[in-house]
């Protein structure tokens, strides 16, 4: 079988394709496709995202340079997924910064947490699966791929901080405009970790945003911040140990 032929069929079904998405349409030996698919990767007119995943290098890409938008090949990693955390943060406009890592919310076990692939690192982080919600699907380079909303986002990064650059990130985006409060509230309760409830309701005090958080009753005291050192004055009506300068959250007033 000539190679542009193999080509031409499987990119009627798209740029990407699976091992078994090929069998099924090839209709050869196994042993026989693995070996096309391997001279195909070696002469560059093909590149594998992950095992058994592979993406058709077009005519005019170059090899080893060519490749699809970042949310694209993480939606490939894993399965379910959600692009979360700083990535959904910067996504949305709420933070500045730019992370060198894509963030990867999933209820799956992965040997291996820390991905990279085309030179981009990934991020997969294992959760719960109640902790799955507030997802909504947007549109990338014609291909749909799912990311926690706006009010998850920040949820999710209050629970945990150490994936979206700290607390002061979760800051930044507590004061866009766009955001429902109802929703972030509602959010902070289903997650079911009240270290979440105490975070938020501690910067949204701080930062004077009208948000009705709920109190929690408890006698222990946790991290603002993970990220930080664990030193700072404590704050009794959240029960938080404020860990950070609170000049440097003064500033986004």
């Amino acid at each position: 079988m000539r190679m542009f032929d193999f080509l031409s069929r499987l990119a009627k079904e798209g740029e990407i394709f699976t091992f078994d998405n090929a069998y099924k349409i090839m209709h050869i030996n196994r042993v026989y496709l693995r070996k096309i698919i391997y001279r195909l990767e070696k002469s560059g007119a093909i590149e594998r995202i992950a095992r058994g995943k592979y993406i058709i290098v077009p005519l005019h890409g170059e090899k080893g340079k060519y490749t699809l938008h970042e949310f694209i090949i993480g939606s490939l990693l894993v399965t379910p997924y959600a692009i979360s955390y700083w990535s959904a943060l910067n996504y949305y406009g709420m933070t500045e910064q730019i992370p060198s890592t894509v963030f990867i919310q999933t209820t799956s076990w992965k040997k291996k947490q820390e991905i990279e692939v085309f030179g981009v690192k990934y991020k997969l982080v294992r959760i719960k699966k109640e902790k799955i919600f507030g997802l909504r699907t947007e549109w990338i380079e014609e291909t749909e791929i799912n990311i926690t909303d706006r009010e998850k986002t920040i949820i999710d990064c209050l629970d945990k901080p150490q994936y979206c650059g700290g607390v002061v990130e979760v800051a930044k985006a507590l004061r866009k405009e766009n955001l429902d409060h109802e929703k972030i509230v509602k959010y902070a309760r289903e997650i079911g970790n009240s270290g979440v409830i105490r975070r938020l309701g501690y910067l949204c005090d701080f930062l004077r945003i009208d948000i009705d958080v709920p109190m929690i009753e408890t006698r222990n005291y946790l991290l603002l911040d993970p990220t930080m050192p664990h030193k700072g004055k404590k704050d009794a009506k959240w029960r938080v140990i404020v860990n950070l300068d609170e000049r440097i959250l003064g500033k986004l007033e």
